[in-house]
């Protein structure tokens, strides 16, 4: 069986979600699951007499628009530059630093999307219970980007992550777009590429 997987299914998965079209579909599909089941959190609320005001449901509207959005424009691009692009173990690796498109406004635009899409889910449930699952995948994606992602990222690309981490926020977007200095995109155009 694990022979079958390692040559048959996980080639054939690695090349499905290697294209931004499907990894788009995969995030989506991620998305979509999480928002059908966090309508059940909306029994809970029930149960409990706990329920949110009806407005809440039209800033809900707006920030599942963003958050989808933003997670999966993020999803399209890092399937082109990094995840998706490898082979074997590094698949989840990026092979270049991406500081482009919503990258150069904050740090962790995919993860934020997620939290901003499930904190709109909640609201469009009216479910409290919601609200508290959004913040706890927000403190899932924290703990994940300060323990495993940024120092991977740090390890690997060096003074250059140092200075965009410098210059742009962990979570909350700049209002203009970050830019590397002169110098450091010099040295990155000298890189060689795969």
């Amino acid at each position: 069986m694990r022979r079958l997987f390692t040559t048959r299914i996980y080639p054939a998965m690695m090349a499905f979600a290697s294209t931004p079209f499907r990894a788009v579909v995969i995030v989506a599909a991620i998305l979509f699951v999480i928002g059908w089941l966090m309508g059940y959190l909306r029994l809970l609320d029930a149960s409990l007499g706990v329920e949110l005001p009806a407005w809440v449901q039209v800033p809900g509207i707006v920030a599942v628009v963003a958050g989808a959005a933003l997670a999966l424009i993020c999803a399209a691009m890092l399937s082109t530059r990094g995840i998706g692009t490898l082979g074997g173990e590094e698949w989840f690796m990026p092979r270049e630093f991406v500081a482009s498109g919503p990258f150069r406004f904050v740090r962790n635009p995919m993860s934020l999307g997620g939290v901003v899409l499930m904190t709109g889910i909640a609201l469009w449930y009216r479910s409290a219970f919601g609200l508290v699952f959004a913040a706890a995948m927000f403190l899932v994606a924290h703990l994940v980007a300060v323990y495993v992602e940024e120092p991977g990222l740090e390890k690997r690309f060096g003074d250059s992550y140092r200075e965009y981490r410098r210059n742009v926020r962990r979570w909350l977007p700049r209002i203009a777009p970050w830019q590397r200095s002169s110098a450091e995109q010099l040295a990155a155009a000298d890189r060689p590429r795969d």
